[in-house]
């Protein structure tokens, strides 16, 4: 019998754990944030009484220091027992800064919020050595992490065997930390610099059939189509339950979401679930 699932969501204040673990909740799963790092154990074995709860995310946060200490230990116990998921979740300290000052919230550390962050990153370190997956959240909008956080566990329809999370980002923002594969499209015409294009986005046809009428674009795709073709095969024997594929341009406007939706059209023949997620579109 399958073991029960449990993501714990962790990370920096002001990174995007309440949106991620609404993801969570969306997603069938049984959650509750602020849980004592102690008492994680206990609380799965009672949840999980109830044979209908396979899912379950906890939310955890520096809120939680007196217990942060016990993380290694406890989760080691847990991995013995469960599926573990654990997602950190963290991002620039100058958008941190930023979100607070938005928000007007205190930090729950209290003082300046620059230190606060800094000590809390601290604090939060063995947190972050224990993750299956580190995101930086500095880009994304709340609906792009949610999409995101979704697509990690998205139940597996019919015959589906892995689920497969293509992203199309910018560099000059930074390359998102979670991908498991990157591919780089910088060296491609660039649809900024024509003016009827500037303002559109990779998504329209008129920027892909741009795009596209690279020679060099084509072969790209078909290259990476290829790569796919082999690799995909291969994670599927392996058990994998998920890949996370990011191509990059310069801004992540043109170029990597036309690219990322003609890779989407040519994976979906594997047997996976396929989620497409444009972090920097503007």
């Amino acid at each position: 019998m399958l073991k029960p699932l449990i993501v714990i969501i962790t990370g920096l204040s002001g990174s995007g754990k309440t949106v991620a673990l609404r993801a969570l909740e969306d997603s069938a799963f049984f959650c509750t944030d602020n849980l004592p790092v102690g008492l994680i154990d206990s609380f799965v074995s009672i949840v999980t009484r109830d044979i209908e709860i396979k899912k379950i995310g906890i939310g955890i946060d520096i809120r939680e220091k007196v217990f942060l200490s016990e993380i290694g230990d406890v989760v080691k116990v847990l991995r013995n027992k469960y599926r573990i998921e654990i997602l950190f979740l963290e991002a620039e300290k100058d958008v941190l800064v930023r979100r607070f000052k938005e928000t007007r919230r205190p930090h729950p550390l209290g003082g300046r919020i620059e230190e606060a962050i800094r000590v809390e990153k601290k604090r939060l370190y063995p947190l972050k050595e224990a993750a299956d997956r580190v995101i930086d959240t500095s880009s994304f909008t709340p609906h792009q992490l949610r999409q995101l956080v979704s697509s990690f566990f998205k139940v597996r329809t019919g015959k589906k065997a892995m689920t497969a999370v293509l992203i199309s980002f910018g560099f000059k923002l930074g390359a998102p930390q979670n991908v498991d594969l990157l591919f780089d499209a910088r060296f491609l015409p660039n649809p900024n610099f024509v003016p009827e294009l500037k303002r559109l986005k990779g998504t329209d046809r008129r920027v892909s059939d741009y795009v596209f009428k690279s020679r060099t674009a084509k072969e790209y795709v078909n290259r990476i189509r290829e790569f796919m073709d082999f690799l995909i095969p291969l994670y599927i024997r392996e058990g994998r339950s998920y890949v996370t594929i990011g191509v990059g341009c310069t801004g992540g406007n043109h170029r990597s979401p036309a690219i990322v939706e003609k890779l989407g059209t040519y994976l979906k023949k594997h047997p996976i679930d396929l989620s497409i997620v444009h972090r920097d579109i503007t």
